[in-house]
């Protein structure tokens, strides 16, 4: 039985260097299709192709956000590094800036200081960095897939309880369909007789024949009774259902209206409407699925 999981899901992971402290975030919500957005620094953009190669690897849908950032050492617990080049580079632009604005306002020491990759991201070697970012996210994924299908397991609990209800709400109806109809077609035999007159009694009973094939909800129920059961078998099934129990939704909503439309008794109606309110709920609850 393969796991369910859920398309809401958090997970972080940091790892100390020389150079500063990576830190990873992996955040989601449901969506209809896979969305990756990614929050790098410009010094890491290099990153993002094989991050998002492993993300799209291993999840199938979601809004899924990825923060990855460095902050720098403590003062004191390691020395800092000057990007010589890139300082270099900002004072040539700061005198042709001026050059060409006098009136503009020189970088300050604290400018500087704060411009990205000025610290260290640079002196760690381009493959170190993959290296050290791949196990960032591999540790990330295994605690967001672990959080993702604990409650994916709730979710699945939650469709069990509802589909308990409902299998029982349809049990409960189907011995009243019988009488139902017949006291219905007893009412409406006595309003065509007075309509109509004695005389016409083959054409009564073939009218009352036909008004009882179209009130008569045995099929809705039968297909009810079905697509629950095929809901239990995805449920178990687990995986990537999500879609499919959309579908579903669609399909046991479309009977329990039908259900409603042609009842010709009080409590068959009452059970129509706590069925579309399950339906509703289960509904809610799948949206959240992979």
């Amino acid at each position: 039985m393969s796991t369910i999981y859920s398309m809401t899901g958090y997970a972080s992971a940091a790892r100390d260097l020389p150079q500063g402290t990576f830190n990873l975030e992996l955040r989601s919500v449901n969506h209809r299709y896979l969305d990756m957005q990614f929050r790098l620094p410009d010094e890491l953009k290099p990153l993002e192709p094989g991050l998002r190669e492993t993300l799209a690897g291993k999840l199938m849908r979601g809004k899924i956000e990825c923060r990855l950032g460095l902050t720098p050492p403590a003062a004191g617990t390691h020395l800092l590094e000057l990007n010589s080049d890139l300082l270099a580079q900002l004072r040539r632009l700061d005198h042709e800036v001026r050059a060409k604005l006098p009136d503009s306002r020189p970088l300050s020491v604290a400018d500087v200081l704060r411009w990205p990759g000025i610290f260290g991201v640079e002196t760690l070697p381009p493959e170190q960095l993959r290296t050290t970012c791949q196990a960032l996210l591999d540790e990330a994924l295994a605690e967001f897939n672990a959080s993702r299908a604990r409650e994916g397991e709730k979710l699945k609990a939650l469709l069990l309880e509802r589909v308990a209800s409902m299998e029982a709400l349809v049990e409960q109806v189907k011995p009243r369909i019988p009488a139902a109809i017949a006291a219905y077609e007893e009412k409406l035999g006595m309003r065509l007789r007075e309509a109509m007159g004695t005389n016409e009694e083959e054409r009564i009973r073939q009218e009352l024949a036909l008004f009882a094939s179209k009130i008569d909800v045995d099929e809705e129920l039968s297909r009810l009774a079905t697509h629950l059961a095929e809901l239990k078998r995805i449920l178990k099934q687990g995986g990537a259902v999500g879609k499919r129990l959309d579908f579903m939704m669609q399909e046991l909503n479309r009977e329990a209206n039908t259900l409603g439309s042609k009842s010709v008794d009080i409590e068959v109606s009452r059970v129509s409407m706590e069925l579309k309110v399950l339906i509703e709920q289960m509904r809610e609850q799948v949206q959240n699925i992979e």
